[in-house]
């Protein structure tokens, strides 16, 4: 029982140690940029860019096949997984068969 709380203590130890160098590596790395872009005037870093969500997906009105909204066809107010599923539910609408 001692062993295994020893254990525990020692992860616990190693994975703060670990965060706390990670830190400090962090801001020795920013306090470096700060000082190349003090001294080099007009040379600056860019600024990280911002993480970007996922894509919203769509559902085929025909098929129910989900795809993501940029690569999906908008008629109407539906959308589709492809210009054919668009032609088909577009000629099913009408009256006729789109096969």
């Amino acid at each position: 029982m001692r062993q295994i709380l020893l254990l525990v203590v020692f992860v616990l130890a190693a994975r703060w140690l670990v965060k706390t160098m990670r830190a400090a590596q962090a801001q020795a790395t920013m306090r470096a940029g700060a000082r190349s872009g003090a001294a080099g005037g007009a040379r600056r870093q860019a600024a990280p860019e911002p993480r970007q969500l996922a894509e919203p997906m769509v559902r085929c009105a025909v098929c129910g096949v989900h795809s993501p909204k940029s690569e999906s066809v908008l008629a109407g107010a539906q959308y589709f997984c492809s210009a054919e599923h668009a032609r088909r539910y577009a000629a099913r609408a009408g009256g006729r068969d789109g096969r």
